[in-house]
């Protein structure tokens, strides 16, 4: 019981470091035979700014619950993404989430987050500090910040690529 107690509280410690944004809550109804149930969703992004982020959706009949089911999916759909010194991705990608496609390519230190709606927080969640983003086709926010988890969840270091090639990391550069 006791070791119980201790993952617990490890547990609870972990998350306190988390940030949580909505980007959308949104009024949504369903027909039922009485007339028409209304209820919320929302739409979170999770992270804790050191490489970790996800996107989460909850639907309640008030708006508390349906954020709290949202962080609730965020922390489910963790991905980790690699960040350089720099703080900035290791190469150019693109993502796709739905009909929103991003762009996003790597920035010299100084540059900020250079992006706009659901990009942007995924990016500031994740850590990124230097980067350009574009959003190209859909405007939805949903797809968007898929989208840019998509293009994040691709990213892969020098280290990784090197070891798959079967070369030294120093080849790379040359």
């Amino acid at each position: 019981m006791a070791k119980e107690r201790r993952k617990s509280n490890r547990t609870k410690e972990k998350e306190v470091n988390f940030q949580e944004r909505v980007i959308q809550i949104r009024r949504v109804s369903k027909v039922v035979k009485g007339g028409k149930k209304l209820s919320f969703r929302a739409i979170v992004v999770v992270g804790n700014e050191k490489g970790q982020v996800g996107v989460g959706v909850g639907k309640a009949s008030d708006v508390i619950g349906a954020v709290r089911k949202g962080v609730a999916d965020g922390k489910k759909h963790l991905i980790e993404i690699p960040i350089t010194k720099s703080n900035s991705i290791s190469h150019p990608i693109n993502g796709e989430g739905g009909g929103a496609k991003v762009m996003m390519r790597p920035a010299a230190p100084g540059t900020g987050v250079i992006a706009g709606g659901a990009v942007r927080t995924v990016l500031e969640l994740a850590g990124v500090r230097n980067i350009l983003a574009k959003q190209l086709g859909s405007n939805n926010p949903l797809n968007n910040a898929r989208a840019a988890i998509n293009a994040l969840s691709s990213l892969r270091t020098f280290a990784e690529v090197a070891e798959e090639r079967g070369i030294p990391i120093e080849n790379l550069y040359a």
